[in-house]
């Protein structure tokens, strides 16, 4: 897998992707219908295409030529001095071989005035709390905007500075 810029060939391939791993992590958590109303609202192509040109923004996928495996996007604020994780997923077959790692370590790169990451996780999304404390993240006090929404998300937080 190498990790490039999604590009409007990539949205019919990110959205089923998204929606393959949404229901594989979320499906035992909120049911198959919410999963389902949740994707087509945030995941339409519509709703990506938007994101291919959005300032202050990094939109990637995992490509290996034949198929994704993975995708992120991200965005700074404060001048670029804190990045936003918005979405990291990686197709559930693919977990564990490094391209959630591949896709961070791209989107960091991404932003190199940054002093700060933060995502928010849903608290049942073991998988994906486990990876985030691995690479080094730590869970705030914060709760998450999303929270009630789809669940109950937390706040987790990683210092790139010095």
């Amino acid at each position: 897998m190498f990790v490039r810029t999604a590009g409007e060939r990539d949205l019919a391939a990110i959205r089923a992707l998204l929606v393959e791993t949404w229901h594989a992590a979320y499906d035992s958590i909120y049911g198959v219908e919410r999963v389902t109303e949740i994707t087509d609202k945030w995941h339409s192509v519509a709703s990506l295409r938007s994101r291919l040109t959005r300032p202050n923004s990094e939109f990637l996928v995992a490509d290996d030529g034949n198929r994704l495996g993975g995708m992120a996007f991200a965005e700074s604020s404060d001048d670029g001095g804190r990045v936003t994780l918005k979405q990291l997923y990686v197709l559930p077959a693919l977990q564990g071989r490094g391209i959630g790692g591949m896709l961070l370590d791209e989107v960091i790169e991404s932003f190199p005035e940054a002093r700060t990451i933060s995502l928010e996780v849903e608290e049942k999304n073991t998988k994906a709390v486990a990876f985030y404390e691995a690479n080094g993240f730590v869970r705030t006090e914060e709760v998450g905007e999303h929270s009630g929404d789809a669940g109950h998300t937390l706040i987790f937080r990683r210092s790139l500075a010095g």
